[in-house]
């Protein structure tokens, strides 16, 4: 993931560097685990997606990096790492409330919206927020006590209408991963609301070499993309399928039933691999109970 040196970088630069930092990382362990499997041919490509930035990596993929990180595949000086179940929760349980900051990213907001303002949030409850798509209706349940500055910011976004009218640009359909993800109103994968957040739950549940290690980000699972350390801002991936991923992806809630049957509609119809749905999916509103 990229460090906080990298932060002040352009985003051509840092996906460099990040590259660079994988290439490494991957070079130093056991391939044969498949960390994020996507199947034989889309299986590098996960690993890069989701390690290097799953908002902005995923616009700017070439073929040339894909060949050089599967060059990789050779090395097998680690032993074999298991993914293991989500922690159930922080290792240090939050406090009745926490402090939220959201400083301006890097880029301008894609749509016009106000950050939420900095100050104390309530790190406990949970609410009702749903996804109305052009497919059918997504029900979310947002949990706080999990990752309460993401909640708080996905509410705002709600509230305001950001996700109004936005196309949800992303579909991974293989082994070891189903997702939809969305939140950029450009439709692009590069766009967000101009500001970014902290990484909250699983980061602050897993310590030391853990961080390192694979989890199974279960089907029903709601959580934001990024594109590395504290850098969340709307994108967010809805999870169909038991997904491995790196713990690095802020958990911020779940799918009801009725959600996931229309995620399991729009994935019988995504082709294998990672790319866009085969039918366009529009978020038309987002309502907060």
């Amino acid at each position: 993931m990229a460090d906080n040196d990298n932060k002040s970088l352009p985003n051509e630069a840092r996906r460099d560097e990040a590259l660079k930092n994988l290439d490494k990382a991957i070079k130093g362990r056991d391939r044969r685990a498949k960390v994020a499997p996507l199947g034989v041919v889309a299986a590098t490509l996960a690993v890069i997606v989701v390690l290097v930035g799953g908002i902005w990596f995923a616009a700017t993929y070439t073929s040339t990096d894909e060949d050089a990180t599967a060059s990789s595949d050779e090395s097998t000086s680690s032993p074999e790492v298991e993914p293991a179940a989500l922690p159930d929760g922080p290792l240090e349980p939050y406090g009745e409330t926490v402090e939220c900051t959201y400083p301006a990213g890097q880029e301008e907001a894609s749509k016009e919206v106000t950050p939420p303002e900095d100050g104390e949030v309530k790190a406990s409850g949970t609410t009702q927020v749903t996804l109305r798509t052009n497919q059918g209706d997504v029900p979310l349940e947002l949990d706080s006590s999990k990752s309460p500055c993401t909640v708080n910011s996905f509410e705002h976004l709600a509230k305001e209408g950001f996700f109004n009218d936005t196309v949800c640009h992303r579909s991974v359909k293989s082994e070891g991963m189903g997702i939809l993800q969305c939140g950029d109103p450009t439709g692009s994968g590069t766009g967000g609301p101009g500001y970014t957040f902290a990484d909250e739950f699983p980061t602050n549940g897993v310590q030391g070499d853990e961080t390192q290690n694979p989890v199974i980000y279960p089907r029903g699972t709601l959580a934001m993309a990024n594109s590395g350390e504290n850098t969340n801002g709307s994108q967010f991936f809805l999870v169909n399928a038991d997904t491995t991923l790196p713990p690095a992806y802020n958990v911020f809630g779940t799918i009801s039933e009725e959600g996931l049957k229309t995620l399991d509609a729009i994935a019988e119809k995504a082709p294998e691999g990672d790319g866009k749905p085969a039918e366009e999916v529009k978020i038309e509103e987002a309502d907060v109970a």
